[in-house]
């Protein structure tokens, strides 16, 4: 049976929605959000699971933050969400009655979510482009530009990263199981570009070769690492879902035969006794 995740949260002082929540299962996980009468929390269109008979639901452009200022920061939010791969569109869910009530997501990919309250991290976290997945009511989702050209061709997630500031609860969707580290002034850490999840502002982002010519031919790891510099903190997820999506198709094989195993010699004769030629 599934047990509950470590994330779970007691109350706190903010700006944001200071929500209360419970993140559940092991590889398949979903999140479960308890909001008291007037707390709202704001997630990614088609994430919703279930939810409580109280909560409504509001379609609203951008990020539900209050921060937009009028019809054209409204616009300009819902465009920034759409560069990073999201929908213009996001759903506030709000607790229109008494009591306690529940609204729970979950992530549309394998993999775990990560909470984190911006305030213990200096207010901003930069991370994949792809990765919001719900927040308290007054976190802002904007867009991190990378500015190094290599980084944007070849640091796995290109030019354009999310970046979600404020002071509350973010929940964000990694592929495998999420790793933090942190990263003392000047230590760095080498990535695989598709395994970096995360990080804070401080750090820096750039790339390394990966090696020698042996190295990017036959090692199988691409040209470059992402090279992560501290002072500051960085996530990374042991499963993107490129790599997974990747190796499903590979598995497959282009005619979509059944697969006999990776790497077995009677991959042809296993066609030709299954009748599959």
């Amino acid at each position: 049976m599934p047990q509950s995740s470590p994330w779970s949260h007691t109350r706190s002082s903010g700006v944001a929605d200071d929500i209360d929540f419970e993140i559940k299962g092991q590889e398949l996980q979903f999140l479960e959000i308890e909001l008291d009468p007037g707390e709202s929390a704001v997630a990614e269109a088609g994430a919703l699971v279930w939810k409580d008979a109280a909560v409504g639901m509001t379609t609203v452009f951008g990020d539900g933050s209050g921060q937009d200022g009028g019809f054209m920061g409204k616009l300009l939010g819902a465009g920034k969400r759409l560069v990073t791969g999201e929908s213009l569109f996001t759903t506030v869910f709000t607790h229109n009655g008494s009591g306690k009530a529940r609204v729970a997501f979950a992530s549309p990919v394998p993999g775990a979510i990560m909470a984190l309250k911006l305030s213990d991290v200096g207010g901003t976290l930069i991370c994949q482009k792809d990765s919001f997945l719900a927040a308290a009511k007054g976190v802002s989702i904007g867009v991190a530009f990378q500015r190094r050209v290599l980084t944007g061709l070849f640091g796995g997630e290109g030019f354009i990263m999310q970046r979600l500031e404020g002071d509350g609860w973010v929940f964000v969707q990694m592929g495998g199981t999420i790793v933090g580290r942190e990263l003392a002034p000047g230590q760095e850490l080498h990535v695989d570009t598709g395994c970096l999840a995360a990080y804070t502002p401080s750090v820096d982002f750039d790339l390394v070769t990966a090696g020698g010519v042996r190295s990017v031919f036959f090692g199988g790891e691409g040209l470059f690492f992402a090279r992560l510099r501290g002072p500051g903190k960085v996530w990374v997820q042991s499963l993107p879902f490129s790599r997974l999506a990747g190796r499903m198709l590979a598995a497959a094989g282009s005619r979509g035969g059944q697969n006999r195993g990776e790497g077995s010699v009677l991959g042809g004769l296993g066609d030709l006794i299954g009748g599959n030629d």
